[in-house]
């Protein structure tokens, strides 16, 4: 799967959370840029399992900490289904 077509599509995901319209790239963080508080990330979480029809590990949460983190595991998820 196309990384830059992940990215497109995490941005379009992100975009209805993202209440002060902080300008998004791959090294935008959850908490510190965004201010997602953790219900907002499992609100997230469960979109992006929707969309790409993957399961998102909970263990692995902590370590994705910016869009790009995201779409890189998204892509190796994806790659192992």
């Amino acid at each position: 799967m196309d990384r830059a077509a992940i990215l497109e599509r995490l941005f379009a995901l992100i975009e209805p959370f993202n209440a002060k319209g902080v300008p998004l790239g791959e090294a935008t963080r959850f908490a510190e840029d965004l201010e997602f508080d953790s219900l907002t990330v499992m609100d997230l979480v469960a979109n992006m399992e929707d969309e790409w029809d993957i399961n998102i590990p909970l263990n692995i949460l902590p370590d994705l900490e910016t869009v790009g983190d995201v779409a890189d595991a998204i892509r190796k998820l994806k790659a192992e289904a």
